[in-house]
């Protein structure tokens, strides 16, 4: 079993502090290394404490969460919170679930550039919706 993230209280006090003054309409986006939600505990992909963190940022109308680590394609909704994550750009891990855990994946000859790639995730002012782009690498 892997363990799973965790935020602890300097940083939950952090975006406490940060998001403060900020009107509940700014669009808001959190980077973090492992998923904030509870993708698939039993490999450690998820954030134990975020919770407290994700109860902050649901009074604003756009709240986008980037994260890796799972090294595969995703993207979530959870009310006004989005969540996104991208191909990895070195190998693959199994889907949630299948296999004996979050290990690289064997794949054919000449598949790997398949399943690598880039996430590039756009704001621009006054539009809703993140512009979010995935490349494979070539």
């Amino acid at each position: 079993l892997e363990q799973l993230g965790h935020l602890g209280s300097d940083q939950i006090d952090f975006v406490r502090k940060d998001i403060a003054g900020l009107s509940s309409d700014t669009p808001i986006v959190v980077f973090s290394h492992i998923p904030l939600f509870a993708m698939y505990p039993k490999w450690g992909w998820g954030t134990n404490d975020a919770v407290q963190v994700l109860s902050m940022l649901r009074r604003f109308s756009s709240v986008t969460c980037l994260n890796g680590h799972v090294h595969q394609l995703f993207t979530k909704t959870e009310g006004n919170i989005t969540f996104h994550s991208a191909a990895p750009t070195c190998y693959p891990f199994p889907k949630p679930g299948h296999g004996p855990g979050p290990i690289p994946q064997v794949l054919p000859a000449g598949r790997l550039k398949d399943a690598l790639g880039i996430r590039t995730v756009n704001y621009r002012q006054g539009s809703h919706a993140l512009a979010v782009k995935d490349e494979k690498l070539t």
